[in-house]
């Protein structure tokens, strides 16, 4: 019989992996099990884009905003949706019911670890659901856990704490190659000249991992089919503008089907008093968004995602390559992110810094004016224009001329692994979790997800 080095092998420190390792222990501490990461640990993990020195992306060999303990969600500002409404869809494979159970335990955990001063905002019942559909909007139900950017960090390093003498964690060990190891089943992860083996071994390296992950699936024959783009910019306008939605709400998911092409149009990851952040994905530069629970390091301004979804036929496969084209393209236009009015970008001029000088919006990152038309296509520029005069018609002042439009904002999806309802692939002990799966967008889903998986794997229901 192989003697393996360890039970469970996690790849990817995200979410997922995170409370994969935290439940796999909880049930049994006496498991060996081993998580291996390409990125650093959490207190070194550092961009060194200052703002002042580093103005721009350096192309390090493993980007700290997207890899390390934490993953991509560890400098996000710590959102957890609890609904089936948005953020994968998981309950697909292990039921509507079951997937909210396993979001509100991981809640829970996370209040547990340092979370338990932070607010649970909900949808439901709200007076804002009604004028969203008097004006052709749709709200969507969640409860939304809001940890902050400070805040989530603090439960990530109260996490790791409790973890690090219970799992054995490898940092800046980006695994080369995933094999079997022999007759006797089981897995071997090759990281340069060295290797481990393991009985069981979850993959969990969220959307940065998408193209190791297809090789992967290639590998071991495993059925994928393609998956959506999201494209479309940053919004970002006064707080008083949304505030009585976000006072109330927080998080509001905003659903608009256009009239021109139906395109859905939707809302994203809406930071109340945040500040808009570049983001680093395969070394294309994005933006995004952050707010903070400490109200000293709140701004006067609230920023969002609009975001027109693009699904592709056949002959096209790769919609990811598509959106990395967009997001190129602005990288070559901008020198990183640009900037626009709305009001010159209905008056079809760029904006200069002249132009941004005299808006009444003070921008909270230092991007390039520039002409978001020349980037995106015309559809998803008609679409999100039109998204945002209907947004006027509920939180009025959103269509201002000084509001700003950051770009690109792109959402990555990777192609969805086929999975069995233990999230299980194709080839037994085989498991993948988190956004690498393409069944979870979020941290809530990928979470829950890395939950589900160690249950299944334990037997434990």
């Amino acid at each position: 019989m192989h003697q393996f080095d360890y039970d469970i092998g996690i790849i990817g420190a995200g979410p997922g992996g995170i409370f994969s390792a935290y439940e796999l222990v909880k049930l049994d501490p006496s498991l060996r099990v081993a998580v291996f990461e390409s990125g650093a640990p959490l207190p070194e993990r550092h961009c060194p884009i200052d703002g002042v020195r580093v103005t721009s992306c350096v192309h390090c060999k493993s980007c700290a905003i997207m890899n390390g303990f934490g993953g991509a969600g560890a400098f996000s500002d710590g959102k957890y949706n609890i609904t089936n409404d948005f953020g994968g869809t998981l309950y697909e494979y292990i039921g509507e019911e079951e997937a909210l159970s396993l979001m509100r335990y991981v809640d829970d955990i996370n209040c547990s670890y340092g979370g338990s001063g932070t607010k649970l905002y909900s949808t439901a019942n709200s007076r804002f659901k009604k004028k969203c559909m008097q004006n052709k909007l749709q709200l969507l139900d969640a409860q939304v856990r809001h940890l902050g950017t400070d805040i989530n960090y603090i439960v990530l390093e109260n996490l790791y704490a409790e973890l690090r003498d219970k799992v054995t964690f490898f940092f800046r060990t980006p695994i080369d190659h995933l094999e079997e190891a022999g007759t006797d089943g089981g897995f071997r992860l090759i990281h340069g000249s060295d290797s481990h083996t393991c009985r069981n071994c979850i993959i969990s390296v969220g959307r940065s991992g998408s193209k190791w992950m297809e090789q992967v699936c290639q590998s071991f024959r495993i059925p994928t089919k393609s998956n959506r783009v999201d494209l479309g910019v940053r919004v970002e306008l006064p707080a008083a503008i949304f505030s009585d939605l976000t006072d109330e709400l927080y998080e509001s998911k905003i659903v608009y089907r256009t009239e021109k092409f139906e395109d859905r149009v939707r809302t994203f990851c809406m930071n109340p008093n945040g500040l808009v952040v570049t983001e680093n994905t395969n070394g294309i530069v994005t933006v995004n968004g952050h707010s903070y629970e400490d109200s000293a390091r709140k701004t006067d301004n609230t920023n969002f995602a609009l975001l027109v979804a693009k699904h592709f036929s056949e002959p096209f496969h790769d919609s990811n390559e598509y959106g990395e084209s967009i997001a190129r393209l602005s990288n070559m236009l901008g020198g990183g992110v640009i900037v626009q009015r709305f009001g010159d970008l209905e008056r079809g001029r760029r904006s200069n810094e002249k132009r941004l000088r005299e808006g009444t919006v003070r921008p909270t990152l230092h991007a390039t004016p520039g002409d978001l038309s020349l980037v995106l296509p015309k559809r998803i520029m008609d679409s999100i224009i039109e998204m945002i005069h209907a947004l006027d018609k509920i939180a009025p002042g959103t269509a201002n001329d000084d509001t700003l439009l950051y770009g690109v904002e792109v959402k990555f999806y990777n192609m969805e692994v086929a999975l069995n309802s233990r999230l299980e692939t194709s080839r037994p002990g085989l498991y993948v979790i988190g956004d690498g799966s393409g069944v979870t967008h979020s941290l809530s889903h990928a979470s829950a997800s890395g939950v589900y998986v160690a249950r299944q794997i334990m037997n434990v229901s």
